[in-house]
């Protein structure tokens, strides 16, 4: 009997979807993914669920929606009746190994002194750091850190408030889950189980710390970079989340990532730091593509490559990520790849991240999980349809603390055609027109010739959020 196939499950953190060549970027340098894009399918329309780690997180290896996972907030742990699919397939047989960040439970050093609480996740090897900055000083990267004679380190880059000179790429965060990568691949090569890795380093994560020598490749061509998509006064029009984290800086506080108080260079530099940081991700996953096929294990691995969720990289006047759900914070890159299983090709279908662990499972041969909401991708991957969804979902119930009086309760749904998001308990919403502003500069909310489409729009959000309700318990009898 055939072997069951590998799964090398790499998440970068907080990675907008425009950030790589095969995405149309042409300033950052990304071989490896690109190659890795033309071999297997390219999503262009690929939506998380929560524009906020711990909640895209708990979605995605269940599943399941955020209301669902009752993980909806950073800080919030998963429910332990949960079932990651990564519990599935250890079940199945499965050797998981997992290196860098999980984030499905609260990791504030407050009340995790040295890792994460799990719970029966499925993972045998379970190399955790949820960072580089030396917040977790006991984590397995800072651990190995140690063992190198090193401590983690940054400095301010220059006379910037905004970037820092990260480690050096030997010691960093990003070769390190490279690997314990190799390592875990290499010792289960030539045994008889399949194995599952997750590949989950914090890169380009913030604080923008790349390696000096990454950073250095774009210091000449800086002037080249071009500047936030940004019109000025546009959060006049965008509700008050908006408008507070564009007068007092990133995530509501963080004067440092104050957009308006940036200067052009500054905000190239930011970008130039983030770019880096990519590049950086991208030279460590050809490393591990490179042991993937010399240890004979490329052919029967599928490669799911995807983030978290996105950026916000000073467009509409903000940096980080907060209850915004522009593109560029739920549009994120989904590249599938198995060689001589799935036929390269590029798809504009609308998926969500939710769809990868029920695509997981079809793809080994197992059933799908009672609870999952996720719609599989295998009969898209395959070539048997080239449609799946005919919008995408995104949920922010109050994931993030730095909103208050009133809290953010938004949800979003984008069409091809238009964006639509509901700011809950405050008869205000956004509405944009993609085909005509796909920057998402002008709100179309209270544009009455745009009526019509506002309330087609409410109508199907509504309708997803009551199919979003829990499908378990499974009912056992008709009454």
């Amino acid at each position: 009997m055939a072997k069951s196939p590998n799964i090398l499950w790499i998440c970068t953190d907080q990675q907008r979807m425009d950030t790589l060549g095969c995405y149309g970027n042409q300033y950052v340098k990304t071989p490896n993914l690109d190659k890795l894009a033309s071999s297997g399918v390219m999503f262009n329309h690929a939506y998380c669920q929560n524009p906020v780690c711990a909640p895209s997180r708990a979605s995605f290896i269940t599943g399941r929606y955020p209301s669902t996972t009752k993980c909806r907030q950073n800080g919030q742990m998963i429910s332990k009746d949960e079932i990651p699919v990564t519990r599935i397939l250890r079940d199945a047989g499965y050797n998981c190994g997992l290196a860098g960040k999980l984030h499905i439970a609260p990791c504030n050093p407050s009340v995790c002194n040295v890792m994460e609480e799990r719970i029966d996740d499925g993972y045998a090897v379970f190399n955790w750091s949820h960072g580089s900055p030396a917040k977790h000083v006991n984590n397995d990267y800072h651990v190995w850190l140690r063992s190198e004679g090193q401590e983690f380190t940054s400095q301010p880059f220059e006379n910037s408030n905004q970037v820092e000179i990260g480690m050096p790429e030997k010691y960093h965060q990003s070769t390190w889950c490279t690997n314990k990568a190799i390592d875990f691949i290499s010792a289960n090569a030539a045994q008889d189980k399949p194995w599952l890795f997750s590949y989950h380093c914090f890169d380009p994560h913030h604080p923008f710390d790349p390696p000096i020598e990454y950073l250095e490749r774009y210091l000449t061509k800086l002037d080249e970079l071009p500047l936030p998509n940004y019109k000025k006064g546009e959060q006049e029009t965008k509700g008050q989340f908006q408008q507070n984290d564009y007068e007092n800086g990133a995530y509501n506080h963080m004067k440092k990532l104050r957009s308006k108080d940036m200067s052009e260079k500054d905000h190239r530099l930011v970008k130039a730091a983030y770019y880096a940081m990519v590049d950086l991700v991208d030279r460590q996953l050809g490393r591990l593509f490179d042991s993937l096929e010399s240890l004979g294990q490329l052919d029967n691995t599928i490669i799911i490559f995807h983030s978290d969720h996105g950026e916000l990289l000073g467009d509409h006047g903000m940096y980080l990520k907060g209850p915004h759900l522009y593109d560029c914070s739920v549009r994120v890159p989904l590249i599938i790849s198995w060689p001589n299983k799935i036929k390269a090709t590029v798809t504009d279908t609308m998926v969500e991240l939710v769809d990868i662990a029920p695509t997981i499972l079809e793809a080994v041969g197992l059933p799908k999980e009672p609870g999952m909401q996720g719609k599989s991708l295998w009969s898209l991957l395959t070539g048997e349809t080239d449609t799946h969804r005919q919008d995408a979902m995104c949920e922010c119930y109050n994931s993030m603390v730095h909103h208050k009086n009133p809290s953010p309760y938004v949800t979003m749904l984008r069409t091809h055609d238009y964006k639509l998001i509901a700011h809950h308990g405050q008869n205000f919403g956004e509405l944009y027109d993609m085909k005509n502003d796909p920057g998402e500069t002008t709100n179309l909310w209270d544009n009455p010739q745009y009526t019509s489409e506002r309330f087609i729009l409410m109508q199907r959000l509504c309708d997803r959020l009551a199919f979003n309700c829990d499908p378990l318990p499974i009912r056992a009898a008709g009454y």
